[in-house]
């Protein structure tokens, strides 16, 4: 049996851990709802600069996965918002999630369809 003192050190440990949420998977249509209900959510689009101009999702952030600097980009965010993360299929922003963990962000959907997947759902994009 755990001693009171056990207890009360593992729950404050808890309530005062920073570690990063885990992110959630969601469809296109899960996240074109989401995202019209979340007024705060931020869209990062993890695909390359040539890929985000053939079109994106409205008002997406595009931070390149694949440049060296992407890790320091995304300590310039607040933790603390929402966002939405995508790429073109679901693999490289699937790879990104990893970074956004261990940087400490905490509510993080990613759209495993990927952009290609959104525009397959026929929701809106942007070029």
């Amino acid at each position: 049996m755990k001693s009171i003192l056990t207890v009360f050190a593992m729950t404050f440990a808890s309530l005062f851990s920073l570690s990063a949420a885990d992110p959630v998977n969601v469809t296109p249509e899960e996240s074109a709802q989401w995202l019209a209900s979340e007024k705060d959510a931020v869209v990062i689009d993890v695909r390359t600069p040539a890929e985000f101009e053939e079109g994106h999702l409205k008002d997406a952030l595009n931070l390149d996965f694949t440049e060296n600097g992407f890790a320091a980009q995304l300590e310039k965010l607040d933790r603390e918002k929402p966002y939405l993360v995508h790429c073109e299929a679901g693999i490289r922003s699937g790879r990104s999630m990893k970074i956004f963990q261990k940087l400490g962000f905490t509510n993080i959907r990613h759209l495993v369809k990927g952009y290609r997947g959104w525009v397959e759902a026929g929701l809106p994009t942007v070029k």
